[in-house]
């Protein structure tokens, strides 16, 4: 039996932004209320997101973001993923496929 595998999930740009926003709250001991992210994708650095907590703004690579990702697979939809079942995709918006 041929055909294609359907992703476990795929998780829209509002959700890794939710994702990163999670994940940067906990690893700062703030209120998800103040972490503002925004995601891009330029040709030499690939995939990053910028995120500001209280005034300060730091970068992440794709491999953080993943690893928000991750996390919030888990504890949103009790997916358990690995960073090699995650790829970010960019059409119109920043996506992540998530195979499992």
């Amino acid at each position: 039996m041929g055909g294609t595998n359907m992703p476990a999930a795929v998780l829209t740009m509002d959700e890794i932004i939710n994702a990163i926003c999670l994940h940067m709250a906990e690893r700062k001991g703030v209120r998800v209320q103040e972490v503002q992210v925004e995601l891009s994708w330029e040709e030499d650095t690939g995939y990053t997101a910028e995120v500001w907590v209280q005034g300060r703004s730091q970068f992440l690579v794709e491999s953080n973001m993943i690893e928000a990702i991750l996390r919030y697979l888990h504890s949103e939809y009790g997916i358990r993923a690995y960073r090699e079942n995650v790829r970010l995709e960019l059409e119109d918006e920043i996506t992540a496929v998530v195979n499992t």
